[in-house]
């Protein structure tokens, strides 16, 4: 796998999905093409299409929608001319009946002509603009994952889709929370606002040191921890409503957009 820091490569969208088609990257796309939306992917059969688009509506702050793809076509044009849903994010997951059965690197295997793809935001691209504040995010200095928890705040339920709401968290210090707060209000495309900041158990996290998904990251006594919606959401609901046939991306690791970060703001 290719260091994120060999070249200048990993600024062009269209070069870093070249490098995740080759199989050169499988982990992690934070950092990847600074300035770029990044994105979050959930592939439904379409007689569940239009639930999940009614639920991705009632639930703006975990499911900003940014694009869907025709039915049957792993192409989305309007994020990425040459982008294609099937060979373009570093690792997937594909679920039956709510169970996880695998996490492909490719998914041309699995698709078929009546899927409906959907493509979410990712705090990944307002996190560009927390750290040209100054913000320090310790997961993009740690080159990890993002840690991401199921929570008990309910979303709001759409025909068979309903579920828990998952949250990423970055420790912050308390100056630091309140700008974060001014400066991702500003992106509602990308999950806005927190949705939560300290004390963990108050929305249902055991264990703060132990995220359902992603990686831990430490948090320090001068810190507190600050919670986004996140749009590993739909997983927790596929695990809960149990569809017969489901594809997402596997946490972390996003589709890389052709779509500026600076046309978020204005959305």
């Amino acid at each position: 796998m290719l260091n994120a820091e060999d070249g200048l490569w990993r600024r062009a969208p269209e070069s870093v999905r070249t490098r995740i088609r080759d199989g050169l990257i499988t982990g992690p796309t934070a950092g990847l093409a600074p300035g770029y939306v990044q994105g979050n992917l959930c592939i439904l059969p379409q007689d569940l299409a239009a639930d999940f688009l009614r639920f991705a509506q009632g639930n703006p702050k975990p499911c900003p929608l940014i694009g869907v793809s025709e039915t049957g076509s792993p192409l989305v044009p309007a994020l990425g001319k040459t982008i294609d849903l099937r060979r373009d994010l570093p690792r997937y997951r594909v679920w039956k009946d709510g169970e996880l059965v695998a996490e492909p690197t490719d998914i041309t295997e699995f698709w078929h002509d009546d899927l409906v793809a959907f493509v979410i935001g990712c705090s990944f691209s307002f996190e560009e603009a927390l750290i040209e504040d100054g913000i320090p995010l310790r997961h993009v200095a740690c080159g990890s994952n993002v840690a991401m928890y199921r929570t008990n705040i309910s979303c709001q339920p759409a025909g068979r889709l309903a579920g828990p709401m998952v949250v990423s968290m970055r420790p912050l210090k308390p100056a630091d929370a309140i700008r974060a707060i001014q400066i991702t209000s500003r992106f509602p495309s990308v999950h806005g606002a927190p949705v939560h900041i300290g004390k963990p158990e108050l929305i249902g996290i055991a264990d703060i040191h132990k995220p359902d998904y992603g990686d831990p990251v430490e948090i320090r006594e001068d810190e507190l921890p600050v919670f986004w919606a996140c749009g590993v959401t739909p997983q927790a609901v596929i695990a809960a409503a149990r569809p017969a046939f489901a594809i997402t991306h596997y946490p972390g690791s996003m589709l890389v957009t052709d779509i500026r970060n600076s046309r978020l703001a204005a959305l």
